[in-house]
């Protein structure tokens, strides 16, 4: 079997709701990150991908109809060049490229682009069709933006909870207090700013419309100014808008093939994928998945947590994402260093890539070997990647 490695990775700047990418659609911004990662490959033929896997979480809206095949014909690719759309929910798009990793190391395809969309902004209301015809009642649009919707009455409803009450649960469960949660959430935001303001984000993000930069980014936030902001979810909680992720649209891409492909890429592997997992838990505890999701990586890979130099891990919430890493007992200061998504976005099918593409170049940056990728997933579960840098530019971590 072949390995999979990560040659390039691009993705767009993710916009708030309603923000200045609410007017693009899904399918124009999946085609920007496909065009955006195919650009650092000029010396690769398109002709020459196997395959396109693409994430997606709602695919109500003008994301739906295989959104990966509609990026494919949008970004003026040959269209003997195939795609799938993938839904993990905000999974989508570390799915797809664990789907394109299994494709190269079963020897279906030497080149695959993995990636993902979402346009929140975008997400349509829905109308259930009737039981039968018309109908003498008023009918209700439901939001398809995020969590459950059209739920069937045969699910028990505490698996049916709001995503920000099962965290608040979770809260519960691990007694991580509100201090915690918003200094954690201030570090994202500074740490982020911080990433745009030294150049780290310039090769990776194309810009958009108007959009050069992540827009949810507030450089000034601190502990103290979320500690005035109002619970979201309960009167007495603890989870606020500030130390969650907000809703967001954006695209992410990340160019894959064999070892034996890098002369008809024309660029040298940047990381092999080293190691996979997945896991499920009850619906409402979907938050702490990613620790066993984690743990099954790094067996995979090889490796134990005192290899690991770098995690990026999606910051859904902030609770979530220490209890995650308090259960990991790895060192936060090597968690999501360049900010997270609390600071950057998530933009659910989109999200997985830019951990990817964030993660491979933190270990080139630190000249580490390995990180490990990892992201909750409303429903109760989980992915994580392992990566191992293959760079020049690795020391002896």
């Amino acid at each position: 079997m072949s390995d999979a490695y990560l040659y390039a990775a691009a993705r767009t700047p993710f916009g708030r709701f309603g923000g200045a990418l609410a007017g693009v659609r899904p399918d124009d911004l999946a085609a920007a990150a496909l065009t955006g990662v195919l650009a650092k490959a000029p010396g690769l033929d398109p002709a020459a991908i196997g395959d396109v896997v693409w994430g997606n979480a709602n695919g109500a809206g003008e994301d739906n109809r295989n959104v990966g095949r509609m990026a494919v014909l949008l970004a003026g690719l040959p269209v003997s060049v195939p795609a799938t759309t993938v839904n993990r929910l905000c999974g989508s798009s570390l799915d797809a490229a664990v789907v394109a990793s299994r494709t190269l190391e079963s020897g279906d395809a030497d080149v695959v682009v993995a990636g993902g969309v979402e346009s929140m902004s975008r997400a349509p209301w829905v109308l259930p069709k009737p039981d039968r015809a018309f109908p003498a009642r008023d009918v209700t649009a439901v939001s398809t933006t995020l969590g459950w919707r059209l739920v069937n009455p045969a699910m028990p409803k505490e698996w049916t909870v709001s995503l920000g009450e099962c965290n608040e649960q979770l809260q519960g469960e691990f007694s991580i207090s509100r201090e915690r949660q918003d200094a954690f959430a201030a570090r994202s935001h500074r740490l982020a700013a911080a990433a745009w303001d030294e150049g780290f984000y310039d090769d990776l993000v194309l810009p958009v419309e108007d959009l050069a930069r992540d827009e949810g980014i507030r450089p000034g936030t601190d502990p103290g100014r979320l500690a005035a902001l109002k619970p979201s979810f309960r009167p007495d909680g603890t989870i606020t808008a500030g130390n969650a992720s907000p809703l967001s649209d954006g695209a992410s891409a990340v160019l894959l093939g064999t070892g034996e492909a890098a002369g008809r890429i024309g660029l040298a592997p940047v990381a092999r994928i080293a190691g996979r997992g997945v896991h499920a838990v009850e619906p409402q505890r979907f938050g702490f998945a990613p620790v066993e999701a984690a743990e099954r990586a790094l067996r995979r890979a090889g490796i134990g947590w005192g290899d690991v130099c770098a995690v990026e891990l999606n910051e859904a919430f902030a609770v979530q994402s220490l209890a995650c890493v308090d259960a990991w007992g790895v060192d936060p200061e090597i968690v999501n260093t360049r900010g997270g998504a609390i600071a950057l976005g998530h933009p659910l099918g989109a999200s997985g890539g830019r951990l990817l593409g964030t993660l491979a170049k933190v270990l080139r940056e630190r000249r580490e070997r390995w990180g490990l990728a990892a992201i909750c997933i409303g429903v109760g579960q989980a992915l994580a990647v392992v990566l191992e840098n293959v760079s020049d530019e690795v020391g002896q971590g």
